[in-house]
């Protein structure tokens, strides 16, 4: 075969990782751009201390 096979094949496999790479960035970043709990409103805390 051709002497420049095993680095076709190494530039193959570095062109997936970059692409897995930038595919699970991007996946990372649209989940913590979600608002989460976005219209959750703490409950008043009743000072039931004073009674005492």
């Amino acid at each position: 075969m051709n002497d420049n096979t095993i680095f076709i094949i190494l530039g193959v496999v570095a062109v997936i990782y970059v692409l897995t790479a930038m595919n699970n960035r991007r996946q990372s970043k649209s989940r913590k751009n979600r608002k989460f709990m976005d219209s959750y409103e703490r409950k008043k805390k009743v000072e039931e201390k004073e009674d005492r």
